[in-house]
């Protein structure tokens, strides 16, 4: 049967969207992983509450699905104010934003996904909503034009972006804490993952968590989707029950494999080592050996690569290492007379 309007498609992704929200923790002490930042917001907002005021705006930095916008929505959640929700990309006048802030009301906490893309008039307009709780609403234009000041009610900004240093210097600086979420350890992952599969009744075996934690590549949110992927499978072609033998059978129907990689990466590093002989390669060129978008390649592909250790950017080009010519089974090439080991490779071991 076809869906020529895409409502079965509308439908699933939803339904992907409610699962995931309903395994969000709720509250600080529900939220698994990255102690040090868990630490220094629980001091940062019972602090807050017990002066009566607002608390300093939040920056949190990290790889996509380490839990930013889920800490934005416990921040809220624990200081017992509302939540606006909005990003940097669909903020594209300062008036979009002014309309944002004034809608605030007391205690408030405004989430900005992907800060750092928000447009140089918008963000110059939060300086002063940040700073003095303040916007000055231009009305006119040319010699005619006046400025109107609104004062805004205290509310908390919880910025997210995934990549820190395209923030600017006086935006960064208005942050009164700035937190870093790292990569989660798979032990922490087998624990989202079983606390997951209680809230979505799924019966599983901790073999079985631990087996979805170690293809997670360090990621809650991909340890949540895999574990519903592997759920599917048990319920259909088994008995139900998330054991390390239907998390195996699983994960190898949806081509993840021992580390984590999915079908594009694992083209990324056979076109590398089959087609250019482990490189050096030029972006494009393996994007176009792979049938991607450069873009894909370098933002979706190449951070879990190059953290796994398997490929190498240099300033020739795209490298596949020692132990991505290795994780293909393949023999990596030895160096030349007088040249460098290739990442680590001694030319003189067996």
């Amino acid at each position: 049967m076809t869906d020529p309007d895409g409502i079965v498609s509308s439908y699933a992704d939803q339904a992907e969207r409610d699962a995931e929200a309903s395994v969000r923790p709720k509250r600080l002490d529900e939220f698994v992983g990255q102690h040090r930042v868990r630490e220094q917001l629980e001091l940062l907002l019972h602090s807050a509450l017990r002066r009566g005021s607002p608390p300093d705006h939040i920056l949190l930095s990290g790889s996509p699905g380490l839990g930013k916008t889920t800490l934005a929505m416990i921040v809220a959640a624990e200081l017992g104010g509302g939540l606006r929700i909005t990003s940097g990309p669909a903020i594209e006048r300062s008036g979009d934003l002014a309309a944002v802030l004034t809608s605030l009301a007391a205690g408030d906490v405004l989430f900005i996904d992907e800060i750092h893309r928000i447009a140089k008039p918008a963000e110059e307009l939060l300086y002063s909503a940040m700073e003095d709780f303040r916007v000055d609403v231009i009305v006119g234009k040319g010699p005619g034009a006046t400025a109107i000041p609104l004062d805004l009610e205290p509310f908390t900004l919880v910025g997210a972006t995934t990549r820190a240093g395209l923030l600017t210097g006086p935006m960064r600086d208005r942050f009164g804490f700035v937190g870093h979420l790292e990569f989660y350890e798979p032990a922490e992952l087998q624990r989202v993952i079983t606390r997951a599969a209680g809230i979505l009744g799924v019966a599983i075996e901790p073999d079985g968590a631990a087996e979805i934690a170690g293809r997670s590549r360090g990621t809650p949110r991909i340890a949540n989707r895999l574990l519903r992927r592997v759920r599917d499978f048990a319920e259909v072609r088994g008995d139900g029950v998330v054991s390390l033998a239907a998390a195996h059978a699983a994960l190898a129907v949806y081509d993840v494999d021992d580390l984590g990689l999915d079908r594009l990466d694992k083209a990324v590093i056979r076109a590398l080592v089959d087609t250019f002989g482990g490189g050096p390669v030029g972006l494009s060129t393996l994007a176009v050996a792979v049938g991607e978008q450069p873009d894909t390649v370098e933002e979706v592909c190449e951070p879990f690569l190059v953290r796994a250790g398997l490929l190498a950017r240099t300033p020739r080009g795209r490298v596949a290492t020692a132990a991505g010519w290795r994780h293909l089974g393949r023999t990596p090439p030895a160096p030349g007379p007088g040249q460098p080991a290739l990442f680590g490779i001694d030319p003189d071991a067996p």
